[in-house]
């Protein structure tokens, strides 16, 4: 059984010195690609935001969602700029959320783009300067307020892709209606890419690139393939030094990403259950099938190299840092429908300054915490140094404290979301600013 919890808690991080050298090595070249992508011409997207509906089971009365048209499985780019052309055909108003863009301050909802009218349209151009697995919804003013929202996961590929046999989408929703679709319910019904228990087939020893996607509601949750490794190299959208999840779990906040890569070790013909964990059961969610054709290759593919970096800095210096407290909750804190960039904002930061901002959450229950615009690390309880990776949504447990730095690269105006673990908790915010 797995325990839902913070990330730095469960699972053995290698040293900070020992990311650092294997990251130096390619922090030049990571700068040096999004300039070369910024040449290319520019890509277009159409999305349509509309009411839906989706049929988890067969025969099943179908669920009234929020959902942005074309619903591709995954929406795959270069990077370099993206032109997208927004409709709203909803009969309230709307707003992109992005999860994973850095810097994207003209799509930045609330502060930068007013809730589109019913009916109206709007076109944004996003810098895509981070190849990595990000995704949009409609859920900050939905919150709430109608139908769920449906996630849309938008993928930046590599310049030069990883050595994978298949990149597969594993986005998870929740859903907490009853058999007439209208009946809540105290126990939630899990899918994976809109799917109830889906099979993915494999081949012995083919290698997979699963995008595990938390689109759930409010709810952590942690995923295993049972008899299976997951080599977890890329978190919220930025390459991790790569390391085998604890225990084979990979934990998530609501809004997080996991890149794992995952080798099919099982004998033909055989099939492993995917298992969920929402911290009071696990279930199992999708399966992983081995075909009964003959193996890919004769044996694993040898540990992968790590991802090409993004070009974020492999040293933050904290000695010259501006140092913020940022208590969860409060009446700075306000309802999306609610707010007003009039405000004041959490905090200020000269741009190229490091930021360091001490979280802390005096609820009774878990509260998640996402920053827009910037990755951050999650700092040591000492001060000496950070994981591994970078974050952009971080789950803060009751009565604790947890540090993050990040160096505030883009100018802009830019959201803090937080909301509880309750299915029904609200979604609050704030802004900060760069200049």
């Amino acid at each position: 059984m797995v325990r839902i919890g913070l990330m730095a808690q469960r699972i053995s991080w290698t040293s900070r010195r020992g990311f650092v050298a294997g990251f130096s090595a390619v922090t030049l070249a990571g700068w040096m690609r999004p300039l070369a992508a910024a040449a290319q011409p520019p890509q277009s997207l159409t999305l349509v935001a509309r009411l839906d509906a989706i049929a988890l089971q067969g025969g099943q009365q179908e669920l009234p969602v929020w959902s942005l048209q074309p619903s591709l499985p995954t929406l795959r780019f270069k990077r370099g700029q993206l032109v997208l052309s927004l409709q709203n055909a909803l009969p309230v108003s709307c707003v992109l959320n992005w999860h994973g863009l850095d810097g994207a301050q003209a799509a930045e909802p609330l502060t930068a783009q007013a809730p589109l009218a019913p009916g109206a349209g709007a076109t944004l151009s996003l810098p895509l300067r981070h190849a990595g697995t990000h995704f949009c919804d409609l859920g900050l003013l939905a919150d709430g307020r109608g139908p769920m929202s449906r996630p849309l996961a938008l993928v930046v590929e590599e310049d030069e892709p990883p050595k994978v046999d298949r990149d597969e989408l594993f986005m998870i929703e929740d859903w907490r209606l009853g058999p007439d679709a209208g009946e809540k319910i105290a126990a939630p019904v899990y899918s994976v890419n809109g799917r109830m228990s889906p099979d993915i087939t494999v081949r012995t020893h083919e290698r997979l690139r699963l995008r595990f996607i938390n689109g759930c509601q409010r709810a952590a949750v942690a995923l295993k393939i049972e008899g299976h490794d997951a080599r977890v190299m890329a978190l919220d959208g930025e390459p991790a030094e790569p390391f085998l999840a604890r225990n084979g779990a990979i934990v998530l906040a609501p809004g997080g990403r996991a890149d794992a890569f995952v080798d099919a070790t099982s004998a033909p013909g055989s099939a492993r259950d995917i298992l969920l964990h929402d911290g009071k059961e696990a279930r199992a969610v999708a399966r992983l099938v081995t075909a009964s054709d003959p193996p890919v290759r004769p044996a694993p593919l040898p540990a992968p190299s790590p991802l090409p970096s993004n070009g974020l800095p492999a040293e933050l210096d904290l000695r010259g840092a501006l140092r913020v407290d940022l208590p969860l909750g409060g009446a700075e804190w306000v309802s999306p429908a609610s707010f007003r960039t009039s405000a004041a904002p959490a905090f200020q930061a000269k741009a190229g300054r490091i930021v360091v901002l001490a979280v802390t959450n005096r609820a009774e229950k878990a509260t998640t915490f996402h920053l827009h615009g910037h990755h951050f690390r999650l700092l040591d309880r000492l001060d000496d140094g950070w994981k591994p990776f970078w974050l952009d949504t971080l789950t803060v447990e009751p009565g604790q404290t947890q540090r993050i730095a990040f160096a505030a690269e883009h100018a802009g105006r830019f959201l803090i979301e937080g909301a509880g673990a309750d299915w029904s908790a609200p979604r609050l915010v704030r802004w900060y600013g760069v200049s």
